[in-house]
C-alpha cells in the first residue's frame, strides 16, 4: 500500500442495529441518562418503584458492559419489559456515514446523528489510534467549533451544536462495537470479563469542538465511561484537551477529575492571541493560575501542554526558553506537534532540525517532550484536521491529514 491509499471498511465486526432517524425524533435514548435520570425515564413509563433500582442496574450492564444496541439482546429482562423499553426508547447507534482506516492502522469515523428538534442531521468525526501496548481513541464535543484557531482545519467549520451526552458516549460505545472491543454475545451471564487486553484503553476528548463550551454533557459522558460498574475507563486514561476556558478548567479538576492537556502553542499573549483567540478572554497568565491549582496535579499526573511546531512563528529557541518560564513548578509533560498541512493553510510545519533543537534544550531543562509522530494523515485524522463539513474536496486531499495529537495520553496503569 503506497502512502496515499486509504483502506474504506464497511462490514461492522459486530453490527449494532441500524440507526432509525424517526425512532431517535420520537424516543428518547437510555445512553447517557445518569443512573438518577434513568430510573426518573423508568418510573415516567410506570415501573414499580420496588423494581426501579433493579432495572436501572440490569440495564446499565447490558449497555456498557455488555454493549448491546438491541433491548431484545437483554436476556434476563422479562419480554414485556423489553417491549415496553423497545416503545419507548432508543439504543441504537449513530449512523456510520464512512469507516476509514490509514495504512499505519488508525480508523476514522464519520457519524451522523439525527436531528434534535429543528434543524438537519449533523456529522462529527471520531478517530481510532492503536500503538503498542494502548488504544486511544478520540472523541468530538460540538459540531464544528467556535474558537477559530488560526491553524487548526476544524476551526474553519463554524459552530453548530453541541453533543449531548448520548452523542458523546455514543462515539466510545460505536468504536468498541467496530473493533469488537465487547464481549461476545455467547460470553456467559455473570461471567468474569477481563478488563485488560481492551482495545480501547484511554479516550481523548480532542476531537472536534472545545469541551469546555459544552461542560455538562461531557462531564456526564465522561463520568459514566469512567463508572466502574460499567466502561470502567480509568480517569487516569481520559484526557481532556481545552484551548484554556480558564473557569471550567477549575471545575474540570474538582467534578470530573481526568487528566488536564492544555491547547498552548505560544508562550506570548500577543503571538497566542492571534494563534489561540480565546487567549483574549483568558490570557495567559490566567490560564496558568488555573493550571497550577489544577487539583490532584503531581508528578504522577501532569498536565499536557500541547504545543504545534510553526516554521518562524513558535520554534525559535527563545520560545523554548519562555515556555520553560512559564511551566515553572507545575508538572508538566510537554508535546511537540509538527504541524498538519491542509488545503488553504499559510503555515507550515517546522523544519526536523529545529524541532529536534527545541525538544533537547526542554528535555535538557527536566521535562518530557516527546516529539509526535504524525498519525493518520493519508485519513485526515490527525492533530487540527478533524471537519466534518464535507467540503467536495478531492478524495487525496480530504483523506490525506488527522491525529497525532491523539496518541500517547493518559497513564498507562
Amino acid at each position: 500500500m503506497d502512502a496515499t491509499e486509504t483502506t474504506i471498511v464497511r462490514p461492522p465486526v459486530k453490527a449494532p442495529l441500524p440507526l432509525r432517524p424517526a425512532d431517535f425524533a420520537v424516543k428518547p435514548s437510555l445512553i447517557g441518562l445518569t443512573r438518577e435520570d434513568m430510573a426518573e425515564a423508568l418510573r415516567e413509563k410506570g415501573i414499580p418503584e420496588k423494581q426501579v433500582r433493579m432495572r436501572v442496574s440490569q440495564i446499565w450492564h447490558w449497555l456498557y458492559i455488555r454493549g448491546v444496541s438491541d433491548f431484545d439482546a437483554m436476556a434476563n429482562i422479562a419480554k414485556d419489559m423489553r417491549e415496553m423499553l423497545k416503545t419507548h426508547f432508543t439504543i441504537a447507534r449513530p449512523e456510520i456515514v464512512e469507516e476509514q482506516v490509514s495504512n499505519d492502522g488508525t480508523r476514522k469515523w464519520l457519524l451522523r446523528f439525527p436531528p434534535r428538534g429543528a434543524g438537519r442531521p449533523v456529522e462529527v468525526e471520531t478517530v481510532y489510534i492503536p500503538e503498542e501496548g494502548r488504544g486511544t481513541l478520540c472523541i468530538s464535543s460540538q459540531v464544528g467549533c467556535s474558537l477559530t484557531c488560526s491553524f487548526c482545519h476544524t476551526g474553519t467549520q463554524k459552530l453548530v451544536r453541541n453533543l449531548t451526552a448520548e452523542e458523546i458516549l455514543s462515539q466510545l460505545l460505536l468504536a468498541r462495537d467496530r473493533l469488537g472491543d465487547f464481549p461476545d454475545r455467547d460470553t456467559p451471564q455473570g461471567a468474569i470479563i477481563p478488563a485488560e487486553g481492551r482495545k480501547i484503553t484511554n479516550i481523548v476528548m480532542m476531537g472536534m469542538g472545545e469541551p469546555l463550551y459544552n461542560f455538562e454533557p461531557v462531564k456526564t459522558a465522561l463520568l459514566i465511561a469512567s463508572d466502574g460498574d460499567g466502561l470502567s475507563l480509568s480517569k487516569r486514561r481520559i484526557t481532556l484537551s481545552t484551548s484554556g476556558v480558564v473557569p471550567e478548567i477549575y471545575r474540570t479538576g474538582e467534578e470530573i477529575g481526568v487528566m488536564l492537556a492544555i491547547s498552548l502553542h505560544a508562550v506570548r499573549d500577543d503571538l497566542r492571541d492571534m494563534l489561540v483567540p480565546i487567549n483574549k478572554k483568558y490570557p495567559l497568565k490566567d490560564l496558568i493560575e488555573a493550571c497550577r491549582a489544577y487539583p490532584g496535579l503531581s508528578n504522577a499526573r501532569r498536565i499536557t501542554f500541547e504545543y504545534v511546531m510553526l516554521k518562524d512563528v513558535n520554534d525559535s529557541l527563545e520560545d523554548a526558553k519562555g515556555l520553560i518560564q512559564l511551566l515553572k513548578g507545575i508538572p508538566a509533560k510537554i508535546n511537540l506537534i509538527p504541524f498538519n498541512p491542509w488545503p488553504g493553510t499559510n503555515y507550515q510545519c517546522s523544519d526536523w532540525a529545529t524541532i529536534e533543537k527545541f525538544a533537547d534544550f526542554i528535555n535538557a531543562a527536566g521535562y518530557a517532550s516527546p516529539i509526535r509522530t504524525p498519525r493518520g494523515r493519508d485519513i485526515l485524522a490527525a492533530c487540527g484536521q478533524l471537519k466534518s463539513e464535507s467540503e467536495r474536496m478531492r478524495k487525496t486531499e480530504r483523506l490525506a491529514f488527522e491525529a497525532m495529537m491523539i496518541a500517547n495520553h493518559g497513564e498507562d496503569d
